[in-house]
């Protein structure tokens, strides 16, 4: 996409809304754009003075970054706190520095250009990561060491502390050394050309609800400071220049907006109920235990996915056992008497920087990652587990297990649940002896077995996501084919009306937890196929829940029906925008089609 960078007005683009509400204002341009270098060859006697120039340069790094983290509120953003200090550790990285230091003396050339080299090699180590959550981890290294390279080129390190008027924060990227220094009074909104819904910018995003949108590819060289911008951050789209009329139009939206905010906020304490008496348990996903006090304020009914992966990401060493449980038990005792929900680490192998030495896979997405990555490489994952149980003496827990393809699997791992609960009883530490366990839904041929391992637990929760890419065979970051990523396929549809019988039938919950489930338009079909919980985003809930609270289960019902008469993802949408219309005008009015 190219974008011209005359002042065209009410130049819209497409994005990645990550954090919803509509910001009207001031451009506020950060320059975090790659910094331009000539690579030169040095002579011999002068590789010493390089390499002393390359130390230096780390060395001012290290002392910016400790700056920034010692701006963090100690009240506040702690595991923000934590990323910079993964990011301290990077810059003390080996590879990066030895390397780079061999690379100078051995080539003979300037700093920069040695470690332009040595990161494009630590590049390709993530290259075949398929994989949403960790590309965006990937990207530290990327800020690393671009803030090596700007202190190499004597490029000033722009902040945001200073920023005293109402801006709108356009930038390449956001580090998190940056987003730890945001005020929430002035910045009203972000907008980067990278990123996606699980980058570190989306998270704080989130968690300051402030309304963002990522992954705008160009957007920073279309815009300068002062510029006037509109971010809607609810669908994703950004207008630059607005014309005095598409101003005055999303003021009016705004204004709505704000209004809506305000009308649910009285819906927090409201029974997530339908207007003739179902009920259904309304539940958040977290990521990081900053959004604790969000999802607080937006009335979940506990935790219905707590992804645990941050504990084991930017690490020399693995997670101890009380690292864990200091964690678990943090979010634990927030929680109760709400139960939370942990699910063990939904990793590969190609995430760790760790000491374990395996094997690059083809495809890790599809290879040794999640429950096998666990069942192969049992005490770390009995160490997590260990740590899940000490929690569970502070308040409700539930255990799931994700990627389950099999029965042996699922059998597999209780046992070694079994052996984690012996060792903590041989050391007396207490526990929840009752604790559930659960698994995610998400592959196909759990999905086909779902009466047989319904017997083996005691919740079922339908990871979305990856159940929509693995049945329909599709990469979801695979451009040429991402338009197939259809929530609403036939047969997606009909493999979650098939799990929630299996699981009824055998007495036992069934929720969502993946994206489905924090979209309103969706909700009548989720409810009339009879699921007990849905769990999404913070920000999702109240709007979901005054959707709830405004149809009835015969409604519900009735379009889940419906919606398996037909043979394709258009129609279906076609067919639930049309019901949801007619049933909710003002708040579907102008929603159109996914497909």
């Amino acid at each position: 996409m190219t974008i011209k960078r005359k002042k065209a007005k009410d130049v819209r683009i497409s994005g990645i809304g990550v954090s919803s509400g509509i910001a009207i204002g001031k451009v506020y341009h950060l320059d975090r754009t790659k910094v331009k270098y000539t690579p030169r060859f040095i002579r011999g006697e002068k590789v010493k003075d390089e390499i002393l120039r390359f130390n230096q340069a780390v060395k001012k790094s290290e002392n910016q970054l400790d700056e920034a983290k010692g701006k963090i509120p100690p009240e506040k953003f702690q595991e923000f706190k934590h990323i910079i200090e993964a990011h301290l550790l990077i810059l003390k990285d080996r590879m990066l520095n030895d390397e780079t230091i061999k690379t100078i003396k051995t080539r003979h050339i300037n700093s920069e250009w040695a470690l332009k080299i040595v990161h494009e090699k630590l590049n390709k180590s993530f290259e075949a990561i398929d994989d949403e959550y960790l590309a965006g981890r990937a990207s530290d290294i990327d800020y690393v060491v671009e803030r090596i390279m700007r202190n190499l080129t004597g490029k000033d390190q722009e902040c945001l502390s200073g920023i005293d008027e109402d801006v709108i924060v356009v930038a390449h990227d956001l580090s998190p050394a940056d987003t730890a220094q945001i005020d929430r009074s002035v910045i009203k909104g972000f907008v980067t050309d990278i990123g996606g819904r699980t980058s570190h910018t989306a998270i704080m995003a989130r968690s300051l609800e402030i309304p963002a949108v990522v992954g705008l590819e160009e957007v920073s060289q279309s815009v300068n400071s002062g510029d006037c911008i509109i971010v809607n951050g609810s669908g994703g789209e950004v207008i630059i220049n607005p014309s005095p009329s598409v101003v005055k139009q999303y003021e009016k939206k705004l204004e709505k907006y704000l209004d809506e905010e305000r009308e649910l906020l009285f819906l927090k304490d409201l029974s997530p109920v339908t207007t003739d008496g179902h009920e259904i348990r309304l539940m958040a996903n977290i990521e990081m235990p900053h959004e604790l006090e969000s999802i607080e304020e937006h009335g979940a009914q506990g935790i219905g996915l707590y992804r645990t992966e941050f504990i084991y990401l930017n690490r020399r060493k693995l997670p101890t056992e009380d690292e864990h449980f200091e964690v678990y038990k943090t979010v634990v005792e927030w929680m109760r008497p709400e139960i939370t929900t942990i699910r063990t680490f939904d990793l590969g192998g190609d995430r760790f920087l760790s000491q374990l030495e395996l094997a690059k896979e083809m495809n890790p997405a599809m290879g040794l990652r999640a429950i096998r990555f666990c069942l192969k490489e049992v005490e770390i994952f009995k160490d997590q587990l260990k740590a899940i149980l000490r929690a569970s003496n502070f308040g409700p827990v539930r255990v799931m297990f994700p990627m389950i393809s099999g029965m042996e699997e699922i059998r597999r791992t209780k046992e070694i649940l079994e052996e984690a609960k012996g060792e903590l009883r041989s050391r007396g530490v207490p526990f929840d002896e009752g604790i559930k366990i659960g698994m995610m839904m998400e592959v196909p041929s759990a999905m086909a077995i779902a009466d047989f391992l319904a017997e083996e637990v005691d919740f079922f929760s339908i990871g979305t996501n990856d159940l929509i890419q693995y049945s329909l065979a599709i990469d979801r970051v695979n451009e040429h084919v991402n338009y197939l990523y259809e929530p609403l396929h036939p047969a997606v549809l009909r493999m979650i009306k098939g799990v929630v019988k299996s699981a009824h039938v055998s007495g036992i919950t069934i929720g969502m937890c993946g994206e489905m489930a924090g979209e309103p338009l969706y909700l009548p079909i989720l409810v009339g196929m009879g699921l007990d919980e849905l769990s999404m985003n913070a920000l999702s809930i109240l709007r979901v829940k005054k959707i709830l609270r405004s149809v009835s289960y015969k409604d519900c019902r009735e379009i889940a029906k419906n919606v398996l008469t037909f043979s394709t993802a258009k129609e279906i949408d076609k067919y639930v925008l049309e019901e949801m219309r007619r049933l909710f005008p003002d708040d579907f009015g102008e929603t159109k089609p996914s497909g």
